[in-house]
């Protein structure tokens, strides 16, 4: 999985969490963001971030999706 150009894995960032580059904001906390009804101006105002960076969250997340794989689990 190649990972978006906006997005950084480094164990040396917030332990590792997906991050978008040359920020300390996390993937998951920028999708609860959304999740909680911000916009993407909302975000990029309070956070100085761009466009781009919140598209690159959603890519990521897409790909993480994407390539899940699901098992049927017997009860």
């Amino acid at each position: 999985m190649k990972v978006p150009d906006r997005i950084v894995i480094d164990a040396k960032i917030c332990a590792g969490k997906p991050c978008i580059r040359g920020t300390r904001l996390s993937v998951d906390f920028i999708l609860e963001l959304l999740a909680s009804g911000w916009s993407y101006n909302q975000i990029q105002e309070e956070y100085e971030i761009e466009i781009e960076d919140i598209l690159g969250v959603l890519q990521y997340a897409h790909m993480i999706i994407r390539d899940e794989e699901i098992f049927e689990i017997a009860p």
